[in-house]
């Protein structure tokens, strides 16, 4: 485990200076906090001192535990991390999901294996983010559920053909509904879709889903056989990118981000980092059974 420290609130620090700037004004004030021998009578404390009645030293217990107490709760409050490297558990949130468009217009293209290719390309450079498979034409179907088996989504997405999916046409607005259940399904808070398709399908209402998936905080990209601008705005609204065959190197490196910076951008810090700023809050009660100390009789 990484044992450096990261302060997760550290503008509470910020009160530590004041706390030693009032310390310092009751410490120096001569008679402590009460400051008797500004009011009474010199003669009458010397003589109380001297049958024992009073202390002309004045106690500093209080104080100093006083201001240890609020020094902790500051400490406390500005949230000592140590970060989680080994937690496995919040994979799935930046998982990505395929949507391969199976109509004949794609299929039948003489560059349809290039598009393969590129989608294993991608499966690659998933590394431990979980991968789903949709494949759609005149309607998706889940293909693949979300799954860290790289190996099966990747002989999955091979064996796509014509008769994959027996609804003629290409309705691409079927599967990123299906994508958008899926991701909320799955908890997918920092995830990715990428669309295979060559742009039939796409209009108006498939701008509005892509928009409402990216809502949700995944990205949706398109990789497509040509630059086409309806490609390019439905990446622009889904907060992704537009890719074309060539592009097969920079699709990997948009997949290998894990999302972590998106997490944390989104407020979720904490999946990260464990807050030990609890533990702290314990030290506060050393001092604080300090002022109910009872002096002997």
């Amino acid at each position: 485990m990484n044992w450096d420290i990261t302060l997760l609130r550290p503008f509470w620090l910020l009160a530590l200076p004041l706390v030693v700037s009032a310390g310092w004004l009751l410490w120096s004030r001569r008679g402590g906090l009460g400051d008797w021998e500004r009011v009474t009578n010199p003669a009458l404390l010397q003589a109380m001192a001297a049958l024992g009645r009073i202390e002309r030293a004045p106690n500093r217990g209080p104080l100093l535990a006083g201001l240890s107490i609020i020094g902790l709760l500051a400490l406390a409050l500005s949230g000592p991390a140590i970060e989680r490297r080994d937690t496995l558990s919040y994979r799935n949130l930046d998982g990505v999901l395929f949507l391969v468009d199976a109509s004949a217009s794609v299929h039948e293209d003489p560059r349809w294996p290039q598009l393969l290719t590129m989608g294993r390309f991608g499966l690659a450079a998933l590394g431990t983010r979980p991968g789903g498979l949709i494949v759609f034409g005149g309607d998706a179907y889940v293909a693949t559920e979300m799954t860290h088996d790289h190996l099966q989504l990747g002989q999955t997405f091979s064996l796509i053909e014509p008769d994959t999916v027996p609804d003629k046409g290409s309705r691409p607005g079927r599967a990123l509904d299906l994508a958008a259940d899926l991701l909320r399904t799955a908890q997918v808070i920092a995830g990715d879709v990428v669309v295979f398709s060559d742009g039939a399908g796409l209009g108006p209402e498939t701008l509005r889903q892509t928009a409402q998936i990216a809502e949700q905080g995944a990205r949706v990209s398109f990789v497509g056989f040509d630059a086409l601008p309806s490609l390019q705005s439905h990446a622009k609204a889904g907060k992704g990118h537009a890719f074309v065959l060539s592009d097969t190197e920079a699709l990997g490196a948009w997949l290998s981000d894990d999302a972590r910076a998106r997490l944390e951008r989104q407020d979720y810090p904490l999946l990260f980092w464990h807050d030990y700023g609890r533990y702290v809050l314990i030290l506060t009660l050393v001092p604080l059974l300090l002022l109910f100390r009872r002096e002997g009789a």
